[in-house]
C-alpha cells in the first residue's frame, strides 16, 4: 500500500505503508536512536510528532510487553527507512507493523530517511501529514492539511498523555501498594516516562504518581520529601495549571518539600532551572535554592 509523507513547505516523500491506514496529521520529528523504537513509540514527549527513525532497519527485534515508557502509542505516525517483518527476539511476541496496526498508528516506509533528517534539521521541525492508503491523493490537499494544523505552540498535551487519578508506582504493574522505602515522592504525570519512576523507585524512593492538574495544596497534602515534575509533550506555556501549582510549591514554607523539573522550572517567571540529569547520575538532588535530598 502506497504511503506519503507530505510537509508543510511542500516537500513530499513517497513509500510503502506498514501499520495503520488514514491520515494522520503532526510535528515531523527525528530520532537516532539504533534501538529502543518500542519505548519512543510509547513515550509520552512525542504525543502529535511524527517520528522519524534514521537508523535504516527497525522492528528487527519485534515488539515485547515491557519496553514501554507509558500505557499506550504516543506517536502521530512513525516513520522509518525499513520495517522488519521477521523479528527474532525470545520476548518478541508480535511484529512492528502488527502493533502499530493495533494501535491505529500509521508507519511509512521505504523513504530516505537521513535525507527526511536533513532536511528537518536545515529547516526545522515542521508540520506534516502521513497518508496510508489504496486511493492516490490529490498531494495539495495533504499539503494545505499540513499548513493548516494548528502546531505544537499554544498547545496543551499535558492533559491528554496524564494519569487520570493517583497511583503508586510499583515495579511490576502501573499501580500498587505503598512500598517500604527511604523517601516519599509525588511526582506530577505532565507525561512522565516510567524508566523515570523505576530510577525513582530503585534510589530508595516510595512515588505517588499524580494528575497533571493536580493542585499544590493536593500534592502536599501527601506530605512527601520532594516533588517531581515530569516533561512532557506540548507547549509547557500552556499548562497554565501546572505553572500555578509550581509557583505555590516553590514559595511554600515547608522545609521538607523540595520542588524539581526543567520545562516549568524553565519558564521566564522561574527562579532558575534545575537539571536533573547529573543529580540522577549523582543520587542527589542539587539546588542552591532548594535543599538536597541525599538518595543513599
Amino acid at each position: 500500500m502506497k504511503g506519503i509523507v507530505a510537509l508543510e513547505d511542500g516537500t513530499i516523500f513517497e513509500g510503502v505503508s506498514f501499520g495503520a491506514m488514514g491520515e494522520s496529521i503532526g510535528e515531523v520529528v527525528f530520532n537516532t536512536s539504533m534501538t529502543g523504537y518500542q519505548e519512543v513509540l510509547t513515550d509520552p514527549s512525542y504525543a502529535s510528532q511524527i517520528v522519524t527513525m534514521t537508523y535504516p532497519l527497525v522492528g528487527n527485534y519485534g515488539i515485547n510487553e515491557t519496553d514501554v515508557e507509558s500505557a499506550r502509542v504516543q506517536v502521530a505516525g512513525f516513520i522509518v527507512k525499513e520495517a522488519c517483518d521477521y523479528p527474532s527476539n525470545f520476548a518478541s511476541t508480535k511484529t512492528l507493523s502488527q502493533y502499530l496496526k493495533e494501535n491505529n498508528i500509521i508507519g511509512i516506509e521505504g523513504i530516505d530517511t537521513r535525507k527526511l533528517t536533513r532536511h528537518i534539521r536545515i529547516a526545522g521541525a515542521m508540520k506534516g501529514i502521513v497518508r496510508a492508503g489504496e486511493n492516490p491523493p490529490v498531494i495539495s490537499d495533504l499539503i494545505d492539511k499540513a499548513k493548516a494544523w494548528q502546531g505544537l505552540e499554544g498547545l496543551d498535551l499535558a492533559k491528554i498523555v496524564t494519569c487520570k487519578k493517583p497511583y503508586v508506582w510499583d515495579d511490576n504493574s502501573v499501580a500498587g501498594g505503598p512500598v517500604n522505602k527511604k523517601f516519599s515522592v509525588v511526582a506530577y504525570d505532565f507525561g512522565i516516562k516510567f524508566n523515570i519512576l523505576r530510577i525513582l523507585h530503585s534510589l530508595g524512593c516510595k512515588v505517588t504518581v499524580v494528575p497533571a492538574t493536580t493542585t499544590a495544596k493536593e500534592a502536599l497534602a501527601y506530605k512527601p520529601d520532594g516533588i517531581f515534575l515530569s516533561n512532557g509533550p506540548g507547549d509547557p506555556a500552556a499548562v497554565t495549571y501546572g505553572i500555578a501549582a509550581v509557583k505555590e510549591l516553590i514559595g511554600n514554607s515547608l522545609s521538607s518539600v523540595y520542588a524539581l523539573g526543567i520545562r516549568y522550572l524553565g519558564l521566564p517567571w522561574a527562579p532558575r532551572p534545575i537539571s536533573l540529569n547529573s543529580a540522577i547520575a549523582e543520587q542527589t538532588i542539587p539546588s542552591k535554592t532548594l535543599k538536597t535530598i541525599p538518595f543513599k
